[in-house]
Parts: structure tokens; C-alpha cells; sequence
């Protein structure tokens, strides 16, 4: 569970909710944040917003949206440690028994690249070979998974643009409606009408730095650990492709990781 996800997120909005409720002669009434709630701004700015991811993603990316929030959720997806002790193991079976014995481990594997890059080498591919076709997984992986946080990008950047529409809208509006020689809709509801109006702005601002800034900067961060546990996997193969000794190989991949973690690896 990603824990400063959540807290920094409920937090943000408990907070900005708090700030609302300060606004007034009396503290924490829930009336005084009612004057924050427009169910017409809010049907412009997540409205809006929403018609524009869908005219610029793939609506199978647009869909896809449960998914994105389950991976950025569960930081425990990529543990390079594990993948380092399988990758030893894996060196210990090959220097015993030959790469030819790897095919059993490969077809217990969950991870799909990490079951292709054991089967490339159990084929006796050539090396060189086979390192290309690992990276241009990586590559192409990493690039979708950029576009889906390009979406959030958006979101983040269109949804302030669309709170301004909806102030200018509700301007208009009150502008049009506004009667300085009536006693409704004269210049005393300047105030009250002023305030429905820059309410749609809030909302694009909650909008963009609220929701789609953390997602986008949480799917990058998954992205980030998937492309290194990928590369210990690759250097890792190709050691032991090349019949490296796995007490070498532990050395040679703990190398990827902080050194903190270096040393705690050891101990194990």
C-alpha cells in the first residue's frame, strides 16, 4: 500500500478543507464549506476536462484508469533484492548442471520478461542478440508506460485552463443578468455572484494539482523501479550466459542498489 500516496493526498484536501471552514465569524461549520460547493462548475471542469482526455488517448487508455491507480498503489510490486538472489541461484544451477537446466526455473517464472530472457539464453541465442531484444523491451515498455503518465500530464494541464472557462462563463452570465436599477440582480449580488464564478477556477486547480499531479509523479516512480529490477534481469542473464561465478554475480548486480542496501544484501 502506498502509504505517502494516500497521506499526502487526504492530507492536502483535509487541509484545504480546513482553510475553508477558517473563512467565516464561526470555526469548523459545514455551512461555510458549502459556499465552496457549485454543481455547475464542477460539471465544466471535470467535464471538460475528461472530453479532452478522451479526444487526445486511446479510450482503452481512458478505461484503463482503475489499473493505473491499483499499480501506483502497491509499491511492493519490484523488489530487486529477490530478483538479484534469483539471479544467483539461476548462475549456481547454470555453472552446475548448464544453461540447458535453466529451462525448468524459466517456465516456473511469473515475471513474462524475466521467463523470455532465461529462455533466450537456454536457446543458446548469441549474446549480442539477445541484449538487443531485452533493451528494446525495456525501451518500448518504458515509453508506453510514459504516454500513460503523459495523460495525467494533461489532465494536470488542461484542468486549470477549464476552471478559467467556467469563471469566464459564470462572468458573463452575471454580467448579462446584472440590473444596477433592479433590487435583484443589481450591483448587492455582485459579491455572491463574483464568488459561484471563481469557485470553477478552485476546482481546476484541486483538479490538476490534487489528482493528476501525484498520479503522474506515482506512475513515473513505478515505471523508475520497473526499468532497474529489468536491468539487473538483463545484466544478470547475460553473466551468466557468459559463465560468471555467482559469488562474482552478486557483487556484479548489488551494484545497482544504494549502499545501504549493499550491505544488507551481504548479510543475507
Amino acid at each position: 500500500m502506498n502509504i505517502t500516496y494516500i497521506i499526502g493526498v487526504i492530507g492536502a484536501f483535509a487541509i484545504m478543507v480546513i482553510g475553508m471552514m477558517q473563512g467565516g465569524e464561526q470555526f469548523l461549520t459545514p455551512s461555510q464549506v458549502g459556499r465552496f460547493v457549485d454543481g455547475a462548475s464542477v460539471f465544466i471542469t471535470i467535464g471538460c476536462t475528461l472530453m479532452v482526455l478522451i479526444g487526445s488517448f486511446p479510450i482503452k487508455q481512458i478505461t484503463s484508469i482503475p489499473k493505473h491507480i491499483g499499480i501506483l498503489m502497491n509499491t511492493k510490486r519490484y523488489d530487486p533484492m529477490n530478483i538479484i538472489e534469483q539471479l544467483v541461484n539461476l548462475a549456481q544451477i547454470a555453472r552446475k548442471n548448464g544453461l540447458l537446466a535453466l529451462e525448468e526455473q524459466g517456465n516456473k517464472q511469473e515475471d513474462p520478461f524475466f521467463k523470455q530472457c532465461i529462455m533466450l539464453i537456454v536457446d543458446n541465442n548469441d549474446a549480442d542478440q539477445v541484449k538487443d531484444i531485452m533493451m528494446n523491451d525495456i525501451e518500448q515498455s518504458s515509453a508506453r508506460h510514459e504516454s500513460i503518465a503523459g495523460m495525467y500530464d494533461k489532465g494536470s494541464s488542461v484542468a486549470p485552463a477549464f476552471g478559467m472557462v467556467g469563471t469566464l462563463v459564470g462572468l458573463i452570465n452575471m454580467l448579462k443578468t446584472m440590473n444596477v436599477d433592479s433590487a435583484s440582480g443589481g450591483a448587492g449580488d455582485i459579491g455572491t455572484s463574483m464568488g459561484t464564478a471563481l469557485i470553477t477556477t478552485l476546482y481546476g486547480c484541486v483538479l490538476a494539482h490534487m489528482i493528476f499531479g501525484p498520479i503522474s509523479q506515482q506512475l513515473r516512480q513505478r515505471d523508475e523501479e520497473e526499468v532497474l529490477c529489468k536491468l539487473i534481469i538483463v545484466e544478470g542473464i547475460m553473466s551468466i550466459q557468459a559463465g560468471a561465478n555467482p559469488k562474482f554475480l552478486r557483487e556484479k548486480l548489488m551494484t545497482f542498489m544504494q549502499q545501504k542496501q549493499r550491505g544488507e544484501g551481504g548479510e543475507k
